[in-house]
């Protein structure tokens, strides 16, 4: 009479535990998105900050009171320095993507402006700014802008067209 010793997982078994790892996944998935669309919405309200911030500071250094009027220009840098106004990632083109969302900023030229301090010609620099975020993906609701009064709006669909380049858009409400 032999008997056979029981050793390792039997058909059954492996089964058992897919079925259970694959219903532990379809719990977690949505949690994992809703997490990194917040981690994306994270990101694009800090490059709205990064860009008011920096649309200060060519304001006040290179423009004469005068804003850059796309990304490009802020990414160009003052004699004397070896940095733009915003990181790099934020001025390879007017209009980037980063993180999930479209940023893009745009400021009308006004004549009498004068030549900056990096190269922007005469004329061609802003008296005011509107940027914005929108999403990537249809999925996420979450738009975001900002202007020359440096508050940032949120809203259910994009607020780039509504918003004024001064004063509050016809449509969202302010990040608090």
């Amino acid at each position: 009479m032999n008997i056979r010793s029981q050793k390792g997982f039997t058909l059954i078994d492996m089964l058992f535990v897919c079925g259970l790892i694959g219903i532990l996944s379809a719990m977690a998935l949505p949690r994992l998105l809703l997490a990194k669309q917040a981690a994306d919405a994270s990101s694009a309200i800090g490059s709205l900050r990064v860009i008011n911030s920096g649309q200060l500071t060519f304001a006040l250094t290179c423009g004469a009171g005068f804003y850059a009027p796309d990304l490009t220009t802020l990414g160009v840098m003052p004699p004397g320095s070896n940095e733009g106004f915003i990181a790099p990632g934020l001025t390879s083109a007017n209009t980037v993507t980063k993180s999930g969302y479209i940023m893009q900023l745009s400021g009308t030229p006004f004549v009498n402006a004068p030549v900056s301090c990096n190269g922007l010609a005469a004329g061609a620099a802003a008296r005011a700014f509107k940027a914005a975020a929108d999403p990537v993906v249809p999925s996420n609701a979450r738009f975001f802008a900002t202007n020359s009064n440096a508050s940032i709006y949120e809203h259910t669909s994009t607020l780039f067209v509504l918003m004024p380049e001064v004063g509050s858009p016809a449509a969202g409400h302010p990040l608090d």
